[in-house]
């Protein structure tokens, strides 16, 4: 029986044992940070290629010569004046007077 009032007792401790709450404890120190790890090597840098020549300039060829200048034909004779028609009287039109051709 001995045995009996025991877990009886305990049962009755972890009953109860749920009711009651404690406030939480002030939080522990915080672990220490790891070692960061080596950092690795850069490559070297490539070489740069040779700068290429520039080709030759070529030449301009020769201008051709201006050729010869033409004569110029002889020039017409005029042909006679001709006479003037008779005047009519005036009217006080405006009057045209178109020259014979």
């Amino acid at each position: 029986m001995r045995y009996s009032k025991l877990f009886v007792a305990g049962a009755a401790a972890l009953a109860l044992g749920g009711c009651f709450t404690l406030p939480a404890g002030p939080a522990g120190p915080q672990g220490a940070t790891g070692d960061t790890g080596a950092t690795g090597y850069t490559g070297a840098t490539g070489n740069t290629g040779a700068t290429g020549y520039t080709g030759a300039t070529g030449y301009t060829g020769a201008t051709g010569s201006t050729g010869a200048t033409g004569d110029t034909g002889a020039t017409g004779y005029t042909g006679a004046t001709g006479s003037t028609g008779a005047r009519g009287t005036t009217t006080g039109d405006t009057v045209v007077i178109v020259p014979a051709r």
